[in-house]
């Protein structure tokens, strides 16, 4: 039995350069409630930190794992072949990348038996919003969290909607 905070999702990066863009994830799961831990593991510079990370992960109560990388971005799918959590890959524009396009084929393309759900580049937030879906399937307060958000979304969508419309377009 989980303790009340104890961290359910696993937000990890490769470098501290790339906080700037994990940051959104851990805000997002913050406001949905999601205890989480944050943390830097590089799967090039510290391969045994990587190893233990993932391989005590579910020891530890993780649930799942939001994993950043950027240039070659191994990250993710290192920390999926060590775990059988599940692993959602955010690929980040790195001062090294090639228009952030390596790192987005990098996760992106994972050999069968090892996936990794891919979020856009740079896309952070919707990593953490993934990680709440998949939590609200089976816990019903982030649920409801998930289920208010997208309706405040709808709500603001609609009410820009309204204000172009009435301006009549020109």
């Amino acid at each position: 039995m989980a303790k009340a905070n104890q961290p359910v999702v696993g937000i990890i990066m490769g470098s501290d350069s790339d906080l700037k863009i994990m940051q959104a994830a851990a805000d997002i799961l913050k406001d949905f409630e999601v205890p989480y831990e944050l943390t830097i593991v590089s799967a090039h510079r510290t391969p045994l930190r990587m190893v233990d990370y993932a391989s005590s992960a579910s020891a530890r109560g993780l649930k799942l794992i939001i994993a950043g990388a950027g240039g070659a971005a191994h990250l993710p799918g290192m920390i999926a072949s060590l775990t059988i959590l599940p692993v959602i890959g955010v690929p980040i524009k790195s001062s090294n990348s090639i228009d952030g396009w390596d790192s987005v084929l990098s996760i992106l393309q994972m050999p069968n038996g090892v996936p990794v759900a891919t979020v856009a580049l740079n896309a952070a937030k919707n990593a953490g919003i993934l990680a709440a879906e998949i939590l609200g399937i089976s816990d019903k307060n982030v649920l409801e969290k998930l289920t208010a958000f997208k309706k405040q979304m709808k709500e603001e969508v609609e009410e820009k909607a309204k204000a172009i419309e009435e301006k009549g377009g020109s």
